[in-house]
């Protein structure tokens, strides 16, 4: 692919953006007409850094299709995540530099 137009068009800025993905924040109130986690949490940098920024919400994968992490990170950044199925573990393997390889199977996990 010839990227020579694409890198005709970056201008330097001095500004600097962080993109804030705040994952798996889809949570129910415990009961109805309650609160969901997010709404009980107390978060008064994430207020102030709502308050002085751009908000939206994204569907990354298509109307009513709820993706997992990885397809949905995969939709955020222009990548179909129907085209390319990816998980989590291998995202954040090659995150890692990790090489994977076709008899490679890659999970994230947690240690408790």
């Amino acid at each position: 692919m010839d990227l020579r137009f694409l890198q005709s068009l970056i201008v330097p800025a001095q500004t600097k953006i962080a993109m804030v993905i705040l994952d798996g924040l889809g949570g129910l109130p415990l009961e109805p007409g309650g609160k969901t986690e997010l709404e009980t949490a107390r978060k008064p940098h994430l207020d102030a850094l709502a308050a002085q920024s751009a908000l939206g919400l994204t569907v990354p994968a298509g109307p009513g299709i709820t993706p997992g992490s990885g397809p949905g990170h995969l939709g955020i950044f222009g990548y179909d995540p129907i085209k390319y199925e990816i998980g989590r573990g291998a995202l954040e393997a090659l995150g890692v530099d990790f090489e994977l390889g076709p008899d490679v199977v890659a999970a994230r996990g947690i240690l408790l």
